[in-house]
C-alpha cells in the first residue's frame, strides 16, 4: 500500500514537470528570446498593419521605400539599374533643364553678307513710318517702285502684334526694330529673287532689311536679328534664300526660351481683365448689322485697354486720338468720365493716356464711346484703370481738307475670329474692309482751310444747344461739310453772344475742330470762338 501511494506521488510530479515543460515552450513562441530559447516566429505576420507581429507581439519596423537621386538612396542603397546621365547640349540647353556654361550664342545676323551682285531687286531706302516689329515703311527712288515708297514686310519672321489686338511681346519687338533702324546711317531692302515681290495682301513687298551704324561697319540682316532675339516666329523660315540661318537663329532662341519662347512674362503687356488693343482696332471692328438694323462692334460691352493723346476736355467729355503710321492718320474715341470721376485733372490736353474702360454705343451720337472708366483714387499708376502715361505731347489737329473728311475712304486689314460650336477660337483670317475716313476719324482732331460760308443756322431749344450755330460751308472744290458749335459761344469779350451776323455768307473762314457727325453725316465741332479764323 505504502508503495501504491508513493508510485501515485512520482506519477503527479511527472505530470507537473511536464506541464511546466509546456508552459515554457508556450511561452517561448509568445516571447521569442526570453526564458533561455531562440527566435521561434521565423515569419512575422501583420494582417492589422499595426507593426506588431501578430504571432509573437514584436514590434515590427516600417518597410522602406528607396527613392534613388543619380542612382543612390539616401539610406545609403544603390540602385543597381542607374546608368548616369550624359548632357546632351542643344544651342546650349540639355533636354534635362542644364545648361552649359561655356556656350555662346551664335549671332547669326553677322554669318550672312549683302551682296550687291547677287542678282537680286535691292534699293537703298530711308524710313518713312516705324509700323511694328516686321513692317516699316521706306522712301525708296520711283525707278524701282513707282509709288516714292515701299510698305515692307520682312521676309522669314512674324512678330507679335502691337498695332491692333495687342499681344506679349509685341510693343517690345516694335521698339526693337524702331532702336536698330534709327540707329542706322544706311538702310538696303533686298527682294528674295530678281523682282519685287508682293505679300498676300497686295500692298506690302517681302524684303530683308539690312542695316549699318557706321561707314566702317558691314551690313547686319535685320530679319535674322530679331529671330534670333526671339521677338518673332518663323514664317517660311526654309523656303528662301536666307533659310538656312533664318531657320538656325528661330532654332537658338527657341532652346534659349528668348522672349515669346519663355515663360516670362511680358513687362510691357497687361494680363489684367482687360482686352488690350489699339484704337485702329477698335475702329476697325465697327459694322452696320442689317439683320439687327443698327451698328454692331465685337468689342461692344467688353473692358478694353488702350493709348492715346488727350485732344480736347469738354466738361466730363474727353477727346482721345492715336496717330497710325500706316495710314497716315489719326484715330479718335469719345471718352464719358462722368460727372463724378475723381481725375479729371489728369486729362490734360496733350497728356498721353492709359484708358481702361467699356466700349458701349452712343444713341445720341450714334457711334461707339469709352465709359465706366477703371481708376483707383489712392494708386494713380494702377496699371488696370486710367493712368498718365507722360506729359508735353499736344492735339494733332491736323490739316486735312473737305473732300477727305466727307468722302474720303480706308482700307484695313480686319482680323476675323473662326469659332466652333463651343465657342472656342479655333483660326483667324484677315480681310479687307472699306472705311468711310470720317468715321475712323471720328472724334479725333482736325483743321480745315480756305471754307466759304453758304448759310448759318441757329439753334432754338430749351437745352443745352440753345444757341448753338451751324455753319454750312464749301471748300474750294465744292465739297460742303457743316462745322457746328458745341453750344452758344461767347465773344473773347466775355459779353457778346456769337451770331449768325458774324458769319455772313461768302465770308472764307478756317476751323480747328473735332470730327463729329449729325444724323449720319460728317461734320466738324467747335467749342470756342478761338477755333475760327477769319481769312
Amino acid at each position: 500500500m505504502k508503495i501504491m501511494n508513493k508510485l501515485s506521488r512520482l506519477l503527479t510530479l511527472l505530470a507537473v514537470i511536464a506541464m511546466l515543460v509546456g508552459c515554457l515552450a508556450a511561452c517561448e513562441l509568445i516571447m521569442p528570446g526570453q526564458g533561455g530559447g531562440d527566435t521561434t516566429c521565423t515569419e512575422h505576420v501583420d494582417a492589422n498593419s499595426d507593426l506588431v507581429c501578430d504571432n509573437c507581439s514584436a514590434k515590427l519596423e516600417s518597410p522602406h521605400e528607396h527613392t534613388f537621386v543619380e542612382g543612390k538612396c539616401e539610406c545609403g542603397e544603390e540602385d543597381p539599374d542607374y546608368a548616369p546621365h550624359v548632357h546632351n547640349f542643344y544651342y546650349g540647353t540639355c533636354a534635362c533643364g542644364e545648361v552649359d556654361p561655356n556656350f555662346e550664342p551664335i549671332d547669326y545676323a553677322s554669318q550672312v553678307k549683302f551682296d550687291p551682285k547677287s542678282g537680286k531687286a535691292w534699293a537703298e531706302v530711308e524710313v518713312k513710318s516705324y509700323i511694328d516689329g516686321d513692317t516699316t515703311h521706306f522712301y525708296i527712288d520711283k525707278e524701282y517702285i513707282s509709288e516714292g515708297f515701299l510698305k515692307a514686310r520682312y521676309l522669314g519672321i512674324n512678330t507679335p502684334e502691337s498695332t491692333g489686338v495687342i499681344e506679349p511681346w509685341g510693343k517690345k519687338a516694335s521698339n526693337y526694330t524702331k532702336s536698330r533702324l534709327l540707329e542706322a546711317t544706311s538702310i538696303i531692302v533686298e527682294s528674295d529673287t530678281a523682282t519685287w515681290n508682293l505679300d498676300s495682301t497686295g500692298d506690302r513687298y517681302l524684303v530683308w532689311v539690312w542695316y549699318r551704324t557706321s561707314e566702317n561697319e558691314e551690313y547686319r540682316n535685320l530679319n535674322l536679328e530679331i529671330l534670333q532675339q526671339g521677338l518673332a516666329y518663323g514664317s517660311n523660315v526654309s523656303s528662301n534664300t536666307y533659310g538656312y540661318y533664318a531657320l538656325s537663329s528661330l532654332n537658338q532662341a527657341k532652346a534659349l526660351k528668348y522672349h515669346v519662347f519663355s515663360k516670362e512674362k511680358d513687362p510691357d503687356f497687361y494680363y489684367g481683365g482687360a482686352i488690350e488693343v489699339s484704337l485702329k482696332e477698335l475702329k476697325a471692328n465697327t459694322y452696320w448689322d442689317d439683320e439687327k438694323g443698327k451698328h454692331q462692334n465685337k468689342y461692344e460691352g467688353k473692358l478694353v485697354k488702350f493709348e492715346g493723346v488727350v485732344a480736347k476736355q469738354v466738361g466730363p467729355t474727353i477727346y482721345i486720338e492715336e496717330y497710325d503710321a500706316e495710314h497716315d492718320m489719326y484715330f479718335g474715341m469719345q471718352i464719358f468720365c462722368g460727372y463724378g470721376y475723381p481725375k479729371m485733372n489728369e486729362f490734360q490736353i496733350g497728356n498721353r493716356m492709359s484708358i481702361v474702360g467699356t466700349l458701349q454705343y452712343y444713341e445720341l451720337g450714334g457711334t461707339y464711346q469709352i465709359s465706366n472708366l477703371k481708376y483707383k483714387t489712392l494708386d494713380p499708376n494702377w496699371e488696370g484703370g486710367c493712368r498718365v502715361l507722360s506729359t508735353g505731347h499736344s492735339a494733332s489737329f491736323g490739316e486735312i481738307d473737305a473732300g477727305t473728311i466727307m468722302n474720303g475712304s480706308i482700307t484695313l486689314d480686319v482680323i476675323t475670329e473662326i469659332q466652333d460650336e463651343n465657342g472656342e477660337i479655333i483660326d483667324t483670317t484677315i480681310t479687307e474692309k472699306i472705311f468711310d475716313y470720317g468715321e475712323l476719324a471720328h472724334y479725333s482732331s482736325v483743321t480745315v482751310k480756305n471754307l466759304t460760308v453758304k448759310s448759318v443756322w441757329t439753334t432754338q431749344s430749351d437745352t443745352d444747344s440753345d444757341g448753338a450755330l451751324t455753319i454750312t460751308c464749301e471748300d474750294e472744290n465744292g465739297v460742303r461739310i457743316k462745322i457746328r458749335t458745341a453750344e452758344k459761344l461767347i465773344h473773347n469779350d466775355n459779353l457778346t453772344v456769337v451770331e449768325k451776323s458774324d458769319f455772313p455768307a461768302g465770308t472764307v473762314i478756317s476751323v480747328k475742330g473735332i470730327i463729329d457727325s449729325y444724323n449720319g453725316e460728317y461734320q466738324i465741332k467747335v467749342f470756342s470762338i478761338n477755333d475760327f479764323t477769319f481769312e
